[in-house]
């Protein structure tokens, strides 16, 4: 896996415009340290495989020290980007090996899968991991060691959630130092990227989340603004200090000195990102293993829809006056907060369904609850650790990254669910780890302070809340092309309501298995309405200003709702897959025009409490189609239930169509 990572970094680093020789000005502090760290961590090894009976009786003290050498040398280079990810690899795989005496712990199920049984682990530094997945396996460090199989060829081996890290951030940090060149935005070298970016839209309401305009579902994912750089910015007659006046850029500088190239080189963002993404991938794991788990114990449709019911509920009544309160605290604070808490409740849910199912409802609200917090101080942060002209890129790389954790991280979760079979807790432990994770990162970080809020902190923030909410509704209700928009979406939006509560119950019972078996099929459905959302926002993206709000709206309900029908009517997977990914791209077709209807109609100052009324009224709707269709699937197919709410939203865009407010926008 390391060598990999290299070999990616020093590729990416060279297409990137960069040269090898760069990285001998990496300006690495404490080198005798790494160095010295490498070396005892090595020869260690070595050491008790050719039978040095001292070294096998120091083996966790010199365990220790090599793996503290090396942590503390890291996080002290942290200013260079990758080496804090590696910092917390390294660290993980070192509290494995220490938990278990010196030596890694492997999950032999894992190792099984790839071909591998036990005579071909080392003695002198593997050990096996309990076989049941209780507190046994959960103090033995089960969830750091061994435990991921990667069944490729030539390739083959079983690794650890911190070899992941460990390459990770080796791969970034060798993409980030051969990148750096003569044009480094580091020396004051201005960009012809960023030359007077152009904002297409602001402040997204109802971007999907989890798949199709979905509340979150215990997760930390956040949907920052879709805004783009106008592809035609460019600056005539260039002038790049120290290249000499007049001089253009290289493709090799332009390449550097593009606005991701720049923040994927800039050690607090890529830490940053790295963060969320990491537990984004984290989430889609325990979506998956939540509802399979619940399906799978209970048998019962609507208890398995109620558990997304109670991870959703805090959205509506919580999610308006989360921001509120976050903007009277410490950001980093709240989300370091909010990752242990989540962390430790995550870890809990495999004991809680084995003392009462019942249990599962209480804590999956809280870790939805926790996540409301996370989101506003993200989004907070994020203008304070990159420079103004990268905030667009900043947000963009952001929503890439919560794309690509739907995209792969579903269909990754399918087969780490039907690997685990029956043994889900360590699903939610990897979980549990990523938030502790994204927190060490978050530790890690140095963040400029903000100014908050004066006043007092609960009841002035409600008081606060109160009046703005009042303004907002008032504001609302009187715009009717606004106001209009919202009913609309309310009934258009029943559907979204009914798949999410009843997708796992879907392709465990409608669909024939035949393609792709239960629960891949659960999660490759998922990963396809991220697909269709990548292509919807490309599509309306560069096509969308010339052509009229009204009619995309319109136009996406119609489309979504037909593909809802065809979804829940099929027993294909294939058709399934091909509707979700129509689904997700007509989803997208009407947010985005929706979305920029509220920005250029609402004044700015009262964007905010307008966007929160609206998602409140949606997501009651919502909510309350999850319960219904939850209540209603133990006696009538979930398909049946799906292709119903698909019919509302066709509905709904007939309707639309008659109302000359929606319309003719």
């Amino acid at each position: 896996m390391l060598v990999i990572a290299i070999v990616l970094g020093v590729v990416f680093g060279l297409l990137a415009g960069g040269h090898i020789s760069n990285l001998l000005s990496a300006q690495l502090r404490f080198g005798a340290l790494i160095i010295g760290g490498l070396v005892l961590r090595f020869a260690t090894q070595w050491l008790i495989d050719q039978g040095v009976e001292l070294a096998d009786q120091l083996r966790v003290v010199l365990y220790t020290i090599s793996f503290g050498l090396l942590v503390v040398a890291l996080w002290l280079n942290r200013s260079q980007p990758g080496l804090l990810v590696a910092a917390v690899g390294i660290g993980a795989n070192g509290v494995a090996v220490l938990l278990n005496g010196g030596y890694m712990p492997v999950y032999l199920p894992a190792a099984e899968l790839v071909g591998f049984s036990q005579a071909n682990l080392s003695p002198t530094f593997h050990v096996l991991l309990p076989q049941a997945l209780g507190l046994d396996f959960l103090l033995a460090g089960g969830p750091l060691g061994d435990i991921i199989p990667i069944a490729i060829p030539f390739l083959a081996n079983v690794i650890s959630v911190g070899d992941l890290l460990l390459a990770a951030g080796v791969a970034w940090f060798l993409f980030s130092s051969i990148a750096r060149g003569s044009a480094d935005p580091d020396t004051g070298v201005v960009s012809l990227w960023n030359a007077k970016p152009r904002v297409e839209a602001t402040d997204s309401f109802d971007r999907p989340q989890a798949g199709i305009d979905r509340p979150v579902i215990g997760g930390s994912g956040m949907g920052p603004g879709r805004a783009t750089r106008s592809p035609s910015s460019t600056v005539e007659g260039f002038t790049a200090e120290g290249l000499g006046r007049g001089t253009a850029l290289s493709w090799s500088d332009r390449v550097r000195t593009h606005p991701y190239v720049r923040l994927a080189r800039d050690a607090r963002f890529s830490a940053f990102w790295l963060a969320g993404t990491i537990s984004l991938f984290g989430d889609r794991l325990h979506q998956i293993a939540l509802g399979v788990m619940v399906l799978a114990i209970t048998g019962s449709a609507m208890q398995t829809g109620l558990v997304f019911l109670a991870a959703t509920l805090p959205n509506l009544l919580l999610g308006p006056i989360a921001g509120t309160f976050v903007d009277r605290w410490d950001q980093k604070h709240v989300m370091i907060a909010s990752d242990l808490i989540r962390a430790g409740l995550v870890i809990t849910l495999p004991f809680v369904v084995e003392i009462n199912v019942w249990l599962i409802y209480p804590v999956v609200f809280l870790v939805t609850t926790i996540s409301l917090f996370f989101r506003p101080a993200k989004a907070a942060i994020v203008p304070r650790i990159v420079r103004r002209e990268d905030l667009i890129p900043a947000n963009g790389a952001i929503w890439t990254g919560e794309t690509m954790a739907d995209i792969a991280g579903y269909p990754l979760a399918g087969v780490f669910v039907a690997f685990l079979g029956t043994n889900l807790a360590l699903a939610f432990w990897v979980d549990a780890f990523t938030y502790i994770v994204s927190a060490v990162l978050l530790v890690g970080l140095v963040i400029p302070p903000a100014a908050r809020a004066a006043g007092p902190r609960v009841a002035g923030a409600i008081a606060t809340f109160i009046d703005e909410l009042r303004e907002g509704w008032r504001f609302l209700r009187g715009e009717v092309a606004l106001f209009q928009n919202t009913m609309i979406s309310v009934l258009a939006q029943l559907s979204i309501g009914a798949t999410l509560a009843l997708m796992v119950v879907y392709a465990e019972r409608s669909l024939s298995g035949d393609v792709i078996p239960y629960p891949e099929s659960y999660a490759v459905i998922e990963a396809a309405i991220g697909v269709g959302n990548l292509v919807g926002g490309f599509v309306v993206g560069a096509i969308g200003a010339r052509l009229r709000k009204g009619w995309l709206v319109i136009s996406g309900f119609a489309f979504m709702g037909v593909a809802t029908i065809v979804l829940g009517l099929t027993s294909s997977e294939l058709v399934a897959i091909g509707a979700a990914i129509v689904i997700g791209v007509f989803n997208l077709v009407y947010v985005i025009p929706s979305q920029t209807l509220f920005a250029e109609r609402t004044p700015e100052g009262m964007m905010g409490r307008v966007v929160a009324i609206r998602s409140s009224i949606v997501m009651g709707a919502l909510t309350g189609a999850m319960a219904v269709s939850s209540g209603l699937a133990d006696h009538i197919d979930a398909g049946l239930i799906i292709a119903a709410t698909g019919v509302l939203t066709v509905l709904a865009a007939a309707i639309a169509s008659l109302l000359p407010a929606v319309r003719d926008v």
